[in-house]
């Protein structure tokens, strides 16, 4: 595993690592997981295959921001007696439209 940041999460220091499926059988059926047991999200290395997306850098980052949505609603409470909050559809939903709503909310003046 290697360490990419440490990331506060209300309070808690989430570590962000990235690991192979190869060092970690989560990863198998994943791109990423968040372990809040442990504080940590980790990421699939996401190597360069032929099959595979052309901006992996942008899709990266994407599955970094939807393990630390998992993270903050961990860390909310909210994962553990709230439906939505561990729906993958809503999580991801959020993680793919956060750039989009951080820049409204800096047009509108509300950052």
């Amino acid at each position: 595993m290697h360490k990419l940041a440490d990331v506060n999460v209300l309070g808690t220091e989430y570590s962000i690592v990235e690991s192979g499926r190869d060092e970690d059988k989560i990863l198998e059926n994943a791109d990423g997981y968040c372990d809040h047991s442990l504080h940590k999200c980790v990421i699939d290395k996401l190597e360069r295959k032929d099959n595979s997306l052309g901006n992996l850098d942008a899709y990266r980052r994407k599955v970094i921001r939807h393990e630390l949505v998992h993270a903050f609603l961990a860390e909310s409470g909210l994962s553990d007696e709230c439906y939505w909050a561990n729906s993958e559809e809503m999580v991801d939903w959020v993680a793919h439209q956060f750039p989009k709503l951080l820049e409204a909310f800096k047009q509108a003046g509300a950052i």
